[in-house]
């Protein structure tokens, strides 16, 4: 099969296009024949050399895709070939053929289409994790979205709608925040020309945001603190950039009887992730054959041996939505 290979991982790591063997699921493992795979921040940050794949896990970079099961391993009831599916991955989605833990495989949404779901896995655990399960983020509180047009952060805002939240948004230009409004947020500003700090304040007249999405830190970390309110959870998912440092003023944190929650998803057990599945099937899946307020939002489709390009564009940070990868 055709797969993408990282050499010379590090500052000067590129991907290329080489042969692999099939992959063999394991007992309890689903082949997919992939159809889609999704562009993500970890992808880069493991070309990179900073973000490697758990113990076991493919080499191969790309943490989701959509296609259909090819074949099933022997312990697996819940899906045979033919299924139509989208799968979160420890790794090896850029390639015709990856493997999933049977825990980790969604069907593909009714009226979605393969590409359209492979912007789904990595996002929707993510978020289903960190905003709904840890930070609680409940109907009628305000979601401050930092990087709004990313494809986590386009995601956050669409869901926040679908449970009865409100969000606000932070992006890189004008036409990002443009974008963020059109899909559904309150309000949008542009970092590089204002404070997002009283911004959100006086959006939400003086009261401050319930939960804020991070995927920033540095001084973003304290900024933040002062944007939310009191019970407020800030939700630090990624930092941008070599400093990996922030300070914080804890009497901040204090006063508003803050939380700072932080994870990973990609090292945790197929165990653990089974536990986000079922919250996805029970909660969110359901909300998205409507396609409003969750609907996919594609910023392009490339072949695979474009992958080099496809990473150049991504790290300049253009894109509105998700960029997806078709073998």
């Amino acid at each position: 099969m055709k797969a993408v290979e990282i050499e010379n991982m590090g500052p000067g790591g590129i991907f290329r296009l080489a042969s692999r063997p099939v992959p063999v699921p394991g007992p309890d493992e689903v082949l997919i024949r992939v159809e889609a795979s999704g562009v993500c921040r970890p992808d880069a940050l493991q070309r990179l050399g900073m973000h490697p794949p758990p113990r076991g896990a493919s080499d191969i970079p790309g943490l989701e895709v959509a296609g259909t099961v090819a074949s099933v391993g022997a312990l697996v009831a819940e899906w045979k070939a033919g299924d139509p599916v989208c799968a979160l991955l420890p790794g090896g989605g850029y390639a015709e053929y990856a493997v999933a833990p049977k825990q980790q495989v969604l069907l593909i949404p009714h009226g979605w289409t393969a590409v359209e779901a492979a912007t789904l896995p990595e996002n929707a655990f993510t978020l289903w994790e960190n905003l709904f399960r840890r930070a609680r983020l409940a109907q009628g509180e305000i979601l401050l979205v930092h990087g709004g047009t990313s494809g986590l952060g386009s995601l956050a805002i669409m869901l926040a709608q679908a449970f009865g939240a409100k969000a606000i948004a932070t992006a890189g230009s004008d036409a990002k925040c443009e974008a963020c409004l059109r899909i559904g947020a309150i309000g949008a500003v542009n970092y590089r020309t204002a404070d997002f700090v009283p911004y959100v304040l006086e959006k939400t007249q003086g009261r401050g945001a319930d939960v804020i999405l991070d995927i920033v830190g540095r001084d973003y970390v304290q900024r933040s603190l002062d944007a939310i309110t009191i019970e407020g959870r800030l939700v630090h998912l990624a930092t941008q950039g070599p400093d990996k440092f922030a300070t914080i003023n804890m009497s901040t944190l204090l006063r508003k009887h803050g939380t700072i929650i932080a994870s990973r998803l990609r090292h945790r057990s197929p165990e653990e992730k089974g536990v986000i599945t079922r919250g996805l099937l029970e909660n969110v899946w359901p909300k998205l054959p409507a396609k409003a307020p969750i609907a996919p939002l594609v910023d392009s489709v490339h072949p695979l041996a474009e992958v080099a390009r496809v990473h150049e564009y991504f790290d300049s940070g253009a894109h509105i939505g998700k960029i997806v990868l078709v073998p």
